[in-house]
């Protein structure tokens, strides 16, 4: 009844024997086609979203003596002698960090000497921090060593506008009365 061995072959139709086409275009993005008919020029589509994947990885086994700057997520595992500024940086439980960093947000597992700077800082049970810490918002889990200061810095706030004072009418001499009238009324009200 039951055969291990061999497949039972199947009859085909005739559609199912069609040729696939391994390389069909990807579907039109519809927002930067315009279907209008007149003469006017389509708006520009709005720039593309960046979607945060997986950060650059710095293995445990490599050593960098320099500064690392840029833009990107970073994750470090391994060694780094030097300042690293980036839009958000991980140190691993082996990351060790000798130098300055400064990120949008920090998470450190791992080792890091010198000062840190971000809004949102993240010092988990296993991090070792030796250095100034600035600042919006700091988490320090249980078991994670710091040594140093904390520097809170308060978000950016839009000026106050400034307040404009009016100058008081001009005393002229020939309007004596209107330094010496009062308001009886408002005067009454201090009694």
């Amino acid at each position: 009844m039951f055969n291990k061995t061999s497949k039972p072959v199947r009859p085909q139709s005739d559609a199912s024997r069609a040729p696939v086409k391994a390389n069909t275009p990807p579907p039109l993005d519809m927002s930067t086609v315009s279907m209008k008919t007149s003469g006017a020029p389509a708006p520009a589509p709005a720039a593309p979203t960046v979607s945060r994947g997986a950060p650059s990885l710095l293995a445990a086994h490599l050593r960098i003596e320099g500064n690392i700057n840029g833009t990107a997520d970073l994750q470090v595992d391994g060694n780094v002698r030097g300042n690293v500024k980036v839009a958000h940086l991980i140190v691993g439980e082996a990351g060790n960090i000798e130098g300055d960093v400064e990120a949008e947000t920090i998470e450190v597992r791992g080792r890091v000497v010198g000062s840190i700077s971000g809004k949102a800082v993240k010092l988990y049970s296993s991090a070792y921090v030796e250095g100034d810490i600035t600042h919006e918002s700091l988490s320090i889990d249980i078991g994670a060593f710091f040594q140093g200061r904390c520097l809170q810095s308060r978000p950016a706030q839009p000026a106050p506008a400034p307040v404009v004072q009016t100058a008081p009418a001009s005393y002229t001499s020939g309007d004596a009365t209107a330094m010496n009238s009062y308001d009886f009324n408002a005067l009454s009200d201090l009694k």
